[in-house]
Order: C-alpha cells, then sequence, then structure tokens
C-alpha cells in the first residue's frame, strides 16, 4: 500500500510537471510587427493581436506572419523585347501582408508565390516594348509589371507597394553599337555648335564692316589702332604709312592716266 501511494506521488509530480511544461508551451508572444493565425483542430479560428497571446497545446496552432514592408528580388530574365534583341531584365518588388489568414491559407509560401508570379510578369511585360522604349519608359514599364502582379495577389492577402525595374543587360555588340551611335550624335552636335560661332563671329564682322564703311574717319581711328598695337610689339619689319588722301590722289592720277 506504501509502495503504490509512493507510486501515484511520483505520477501526481510528474503529470503536474508535464501539465506545467504544456502550459508554458502554449504561450506566445505576437510582436507589434507580427499577426497571429490560430488553427484550431486544423480549422482557422482567429487572429491574435500583437501581446502575450495563449494557445491551448495539442488543440491549437499558431501561425506568425510577419507585416512589414518585404522586399523581394526578381532574378534576371532572358527577354526578347518587341524589335528582337535580346536582353537580361531583372527588377526588385516591395509588398507587405494585408490579410493574413489569406496568406496563409491561400497559398503555401506567399512569397515564393509573389516571386514567382512578378518573374513572369516582368518577361510579358517587357517583351512587349521597343529596346529604346525598355530602355527609356522604366518608370512605366515598372508600373505596368506592378498592377500585373497586385491584381493577382490580392486573392493572397498581398498588398504590392512598388516594383522597380533595375537592370538592363545587352548584348556586348549592341552595346558597342549604342557607344558609336553616341559618339556620332556627340560630333554631331559638335559640329552644329562650331558652325552657330562662325555663323555669329561673320555676323559679328559683318555688322562691325558695316559700321566702320559707314562712319567717316572710323577707318582711319581703327588703322591707328592697329599700328599702336604692332609697335608695342618687338618685330624686324619697318611700317610706313601714307596719308588717306594721299593714297586717294595717287589713285585718282593713275585713273586719269589711263583715260
Amino acid at each position: 500500500m506504501v509502495e503504490f501511494i509512493a507510486s501515484l506521488g511520483v505520477f501526481m509530480v510528474i503529470a503536474v510537471i508535464v501539465f506545467i511544461v504544456l502550459l508554458l508551451s502554449g504561450i506566445k508572444i505576437v510582436n507589434q510587427y507580427q499577426r497571429g493565425v490560430i488553427l484550431t483542430f486544423g480549422k482557422f479560428t482567429g487572429v491574435r493581436e500583437p501581446g502575450l497571446r495563449f494557445v491551448f497545446p495539442i488543440v491549437q496552432h499558431i501561425i506568425v506572419v510577419d507585416i512589414r514592408s518585404t522586399p523581394i528580388d526578381v532574378p534576371k530574365q532572358e527577354i526578347i523585347t518587341k524589335d528582337n534583341v535580346t536582353a537580361g531584365v531583372d527588377a526588385i518588388v516591395y509588398f507587405r501582408v494585408i490579410d493574413a489568414p489569406k496568406a496563409v491559407l491561400a497559398t503555401t509560401n506567399y512569397v515564393y508565390a509573389t516571386s514567382q508570379f512578378a518573374q513572369a510578369a516582368l518577361r510579358d511585360v517587357t517583351g512587349n516594348f521597343e529596346l529604346d522604349d525598355l530602355l527609356s519608359k522604366r518608370e512605366e514599364i515598372s508600373q505596368q509589371i506592378k498592377e500585373i502582379v497586385d491584381k493577382q495577389t490580392d486573392q493572397w492577402g498581398i498588398d504590392v507597394e512598388a516594383v522597380k525595374v533595375q537592370n538592363i543587360e545587352l548584348p556586348s555588340d549592341m552595346k558597342r553599337a549604342m557607344a558609336k551611335q553616341a559618339e556620332a550624335e556627340r560630333e554631331r552636335r559638335s559640329n552644329i555648335i562650331n558652325a552657330e560661332g562662325e555663323r555669329a563671329a561673320a555676323e559679328t564682322l559683318a555688322e562691325a564692316a558695316r559700321i566702320i564703311s559707314g562712319t567717316p574717319g572710323a577707318i582711319n581711328l581703327r588703322t591707328l589702332n592697329t599700328v599702336e598695337r604692332i609697335s608695342t610689339e618687338p618685330s624686324q619689319k619697318t611700317t610706313i604709312l601714307f596719308p588717306i588722301e594721299l593714297l586717294e590722289a595717287v589713285k585718282t592720277i593713275g585713273d586719269n592716266m589711263k583715260r
């Protein structure tokens, strides 16, 4: 009898310990940026908000879902543009869970599902653009991908906040062709600028000549300025000046002699 009571006492102690362990195992902490989805006997029965929460061991199971904004990389996709150019394009998707039960119950892995669908959308959308548009309209392409992915992930309780097309990798021969095109364009612009400068200089000289020819004595002042500038420079040259009136008189005499 004593042995039975002793055995019963040991059993009770073990049972109490097991009960305490099970009780403690049911205490869960849900962080502020998380939500806890509760399954009771495998059936969805509610959501636990942040804080210290209790879940009945064995009977209930809690799945903690992070509701913070999460970035996922979309690996480089080999695409063919509308004008038959092969390119590699990758992107990044920012999303967050807005409906924790849907995220858990509607898909086995909402992160993987979102990533895979974003890859497909990236290939489909970029394939509808020509290469020049693919390079210059990244924002438009990103917005189209966002709308397609967001529409699909709504049924998973996912909100796609943004999609950004990151790198566009072109074949080497295409890069060389674009570099040559850019160099030719820079040379064309340089030639245009030089031509415009020469035209402006010619117009300025023509205007100066018109003003000088129409102003009495202006040519004489210009001559004196030139002589003054030359005289300040060391030179082996000898400059002889003649009055303009003398030159005109000589010219008149020559004309009379020809007659």
